[in-house]
């Protein structure tokens, strides 16, 4: 059999443990990527910034349109190849395979033993911040314009949401894997909370 790699077994210890808890602590909340931290928000908040200020700096509704659906489409674009994989190491794409059958990947970056790949704090809660609330905010202008028939701005309201609301399915599959796992941890989630109910009433 082959031999056993016993790298597992080893364990860096520092002298200087506080030291070293302080470096690592620092490492986790510095942001590594800044470029890529500020086009992953600059893109989707610009997008909503013309949304909400088209009509005040302009009359020309394609132009509007035009602007909006560029920034979306960069936006698209640049979480999906760019900045998810940098700050958050995960990613996602589609591939055909010989036969001409679609398949979506889903993937994560290993973590290794030293903990080198580890993303920093920081630049994960501007990802995932970013890429929650953004897609929130169009449906609330999806919405919105459906209420008051502003039939015209629906259409990029709709693509607004549906490019966003494609990262943020494709990264949230990448996070927790396959629908399986996400069920379970949906009805994990909700059974914990069932019993935190009935021992509070019971309490």
């Amino acid at each position: 059999s082959p031999p056993q790699d016993s790298s597992d077994d080893i364990e860096d210890v520092s002298l200087f443990d506080a030291d070293d808890d302080v470096s690592r602590r620092s490492k986790k909340s510095k942001i590594r990527h800044p470029v890529a931290s500020f086009f992953h928000l600059f893109f989707r908040v610009s997008a909503i910034v013309v949304y909400l200020l088209c009509e005040l700096l302009t009359s020309s509704f394609i132009a509007c349109m035009v602007a909006i659906i560029l920034l979306l489409s960069c936006d698209f674009w640049a979480v999906k190849n760019v900045t998810g994989r940098l700050m958050v190491g995960l990613r996602w794409w589609n591939q055909v395979d010989d036969d001409g059958r679609s398949h979506w990947v889903f993937e994560a970056r290993k973590v290794s033993a030293q903990g080198g790949n580890t993303s920093s704090e920081a630049e994960s809660r501007i990802f995932w911040l970013g890429l929650i609330t953004c897609p929130m905010i169009w449906v609330i202008f999806a919405f919105s314009a459906l209420f008051s028939f502003k039939v015209k701005w629906l259409a990029v309201v709709v693509m607004g949401v549906v490019l966003q609301g494609a990262n943020l399915y494709g990264y949230i599959r990448c996070k927790v894997g396959s629908r399986k796992n996400l069920t379970s941890m949906a009805t994990n989630y909700l059974g914990k909370q069932f019993l935190r109910q009935v021992s509070a009433s019971g309490s």
